[in-house]
């Protein structure tokens, strides 16, 4: 048995451990850096994580959902597993000054700090004499796919047969994954303030995706455009329509709706009659997608009644709303704290983004708490880069390597009133169930 007090000598030795032997996880967040790869094709990334995860002495089970990878660090005695998350992929974002100069995929959302962050706590949990004083294990789930890009080849993995998710962690649950995990967390990078500091507590929207493909009647655009069925102009009054229904959403429901047009004609002296559009639909929470997503197949279908085209409409599960576990998120907090200081920890409200840790916890307690370390206009945009790997990195790696320590020492005492006291918004079954019922693939046309 391990004495309440001795946590916190165990959190010290773990957070002056990263700082003496932290480096090699700042060199993987590197090395990710210099090939960033987008979802399920992050092999050359895949590959560096899982050589790193084998320095510490690790074994590793790879080619789950096909890049992801999980490895099990086990405490001095049996308890609960505790999930630390690591997403693999970047994401295309043209003019970023790492981006891959074919693709175009950078790391604008630092999900190569999470890697990093991710091994320096598993490096911290290896500090001598900090296993064996915990009761349970640390299971290191390495996933691919959390930004929902490139859906129309990702629907076309799907049709194939490769995966049924077109995320990650959902793929993860599917395939059993997270059936024997207690509690997850993740840590991820932000440009928000405090730019020194963490993030904490906080919300984010669920989403569902969208593919659609307006097929209208190819003409001459200059000769004979009256002969012609214009799936372009179809779009572009389906756009308008979905602009109309935003002053009736309701402020609360966080509502976001963007459409982008990926296809728009095939050459300018012909009437466009293949026309191709993505848009997500999110929200703060199920019902509120659910509804925001009916609105948005009404305009979708008034586009292709106004001009005579035909609409194929493919409706794709997405993400779910975050969840985060208040008791499981304060005690990370007090680490956050200890290491950077009160003043430069706030508490994060509702987010517009989504993420499919949300996945994770409905069917869990779980947090996914922000870390500073990066500058630029926001995630996601070209300027976004990370100027601090030692607080992204390092600091972020402490903090959650410390939650472990507390919820797992005095014989797991803080990990069983936090599991105790979560109640799960759905079974893992329930939430399998709700995501497939999400899958809708639906023709119109007059």
């Amino acid at each position: 048995m391990v004495h309440p007090g001795i946590a916190a000598d165990l959190k010290k030795i773990v957070s002056d451990y990263v700082s003496s032997h932290g480096e090699p996880a700042i060199d993987l967040a590197r090395t990710a850096l210099s090939h960033p790869e987008t979802g399920y094709k992050e092999v050359k990334t895949a590959a560096a994580t899982a050589a790193a995860i084998r320095t510490l002495g690790l074994y590793v089970r790879e080619d789950i959902a096909v890049t992801g990878m999980t490895a099990t660090i086990k405490g001095g005695s049996p308890g609960p597993n505790i999930a630390i998350l690591a997403e693999l992929d970047a994401l295309p974002v043209p003019g970023h000054p790492n981006a891959d100069p074919e693709t175009t995929a950078a790391h604008a959302c630092a999900h190569h700090c999470q890697l990093g962050n991710m091994l320096a706590a598993a490096i911290g949990l290896q500090a001598p004499g900090v296993l064996d004083s915990l009761s349970g294990s640390v299971t290191l789930m390495v996933v691919p796919a959390e930004e929902y890009v490139e859906i129309e080849w990702r629907n076309e993995q799907r049709k194939a047969g490769r995966i049924e998710f077109l995320g990650g962690k959902p793929e993860f649950v599917r395939l059993g994954e997270l059936d024997d995990v207690d509690i997850c967390m993740m840590t991820h990078v932000t440009t928000e303030d405090p730019h020194d500091g963490f993030g904490v507590f906080g919300a984010n929207t669920g989403l569902v995706a969208k593919f659609i493909n307006y097929r209208g009647v190819k003409s001459h655009a200059g000769g004979a455009p009256h002969l012609g069925v214009n799936a372009l102009n179809a779009a572009h009054l389906a756009i308008a329509g979905i602009h109309a229904q935003r002053e009736t959403y309701r402020d609360d429901d966080t509502i976001r709706v963007h459409p982008i047009i990926t296809r728009g004609g095939s050459v300018v002296n012909a009437v466009p009659d293949d026309v191709r559009m993505e848009t997500f639909v999110r929200g703060a929470t199920i019902n509120a997608i659910r509804g925001a997503n009916e609105k948005v197949d009404r305009a979708l279908r008034a586009g292709a009644l106004a001009v005579g085209a035909t609409v194929d409409i493919t409706t794709l599960p997405g993400y779910l709303p975050l969840a985060q576990d208040r008791i499981l998120a304060t005690i990370h907090r007090a680490n956050a704290e200890a290491l950077v200081g009160p003043d430069l920890v706030h508490e994060f409200g509702m987010r517009g983004g989504s993420t499919d840790m949300g996945d994770l916890t409905q069917i869990m307690p779980g947090i996914h708490p922000y870390v500073g370390g990066a500058v630029g206009r926001s995630n996601h945009a070209e300027d976004m880069v990370v100027d601090d790997y030692n607080l992204a990195v390092l600091d972020a790696g402490k903090a959650m390597a410390m939650t472990v320590v507390d919820l797992l020492s005095n014989n797991a005492a803080e990990a069983m009133r936090v599991i105790s006291g979560h109640k799960p918004a759905m079974t893992k079954d329930e939430y399998l169930a709700l995501q497939r019922a999400f899958l809708s693939e639906r023709s119109y046309t007059e």
